[in-house]
């Protein structure tokens, strides 16, 4: 009973945060219409227009780039820690990632204004953007990665290893060949999860992506995210205005939804 009742309280919590957000939306998306988000030319508010796509655009290509870099890195790091580091190496390196996963985010955006942005700056002005945005969010995803496919790697029935070696499979030839796909859904789960988190980060690419409406034709080129554009406007928009970044963060939980039906539709994808 116990469990049910847990079960439906999470589930109704997730309706009425759909709701809430969906109610909000709805008089932008009446009044100014859905074509209107994307075709607009530019998003300013108070002179009618509420283009979306550049922000649409930041937001994928953050959390691209975020998962791209973090997603290789944190499995290679989940591999040394439960294959090849030694016991004395693991467990402090462990708790160094736990350590980074419960870092705010806040932090990683001070860190990289301060020291990131002008590294980038020296290469090409103005430092704040796209580039930095990727970099701080994959640093901030990477824990989350590496921890996750950890365990899922270390859940491997010793069965399969023992029968790699009798086998007279190497090392190597062990994790490609058996641990790996014996390891597969927990992988893949642990990329989704850093994806979500990637796509709902807020502070950090406020601070560092240079907030510019507009789509970069570079790594370098300030861009501004979704979930900025909540954080950096919602304190004082009225009316349609603040209807329509109910509307960013309608297309927010959209995204997430689309990366659970991926997940649940491929087929295999979180099945070993």
């Amino acid at each position: 009973m116990g469990l049910r009742t847990s079960a439906a309280l999470s589930g109704a919590i997730v309706l009425l945060v759909a709701g809430f957000v969906l109610s909000g939306a709805l008089p932008a998306l009446r009044g100014i219409g859905p074509w209107a988000f994307l075709t607009d030319p530019s998003w300013h508010p108070t002179e009618g227009t509420f283009g979306l796509l550049p922000m649409l655009v930041g937001t994928v290509l953050v959390t691209l780039g975020a998962v791209l870099v973090a997603a290789p890195l944190g499995v290679l790091s989940a591999l040394f820690v439960a294959w090849y580091a030694p016991g004395w190496v693991a467990g402090p390196y462990r708790r160094m990632v736990e350590v980074l996963a419960g870092v705010p985010s806040v932090v990683f955006g001070f860190w990289g204004l301060v020291v990131l942005v002008p590294l980038i700056a020296a290469v090409r002005p103005p430092g704040a953007s796209l580039l930095a945005g990727v970099l701080i969010v994959a640093l901030m995803v990477l824990p989350t990665v590496a921890l996750l496919s950890a365990s899922a790697i270390e859940a491997v029935p010793r069965e399969l290893v023992l029968g790699a070696a009798a086998l007279g499979l190497g090392p190597a030839a062990t994790v490609r060949g058996v641990v790996l796909p014996a390891a597969r859904s927990g992988i893949i789960a642990s990329i989704l999860l850093a994806t979500a988190r990637a796509l709902g980060e807020t502070m950090a690419v406020l601070m560092i992506c240079g907030n510019v409406v507009q789509l970069p034709s570079s790594a370098f080129d300030p861009v501004r995210t979704l979930t900025a554009n909540i954080a950096l406007e919602m304190a004082y928009a009225m009316g349609d205005h603040r209807s329509a970044l109910f509307v960013c963060g309608l297309v927010l939980i959209t995204f997430v939804l689309g990366l659970v039906l991926v997940a649940e539709r491929t087929p295999g994808l979180l099945r070993a």
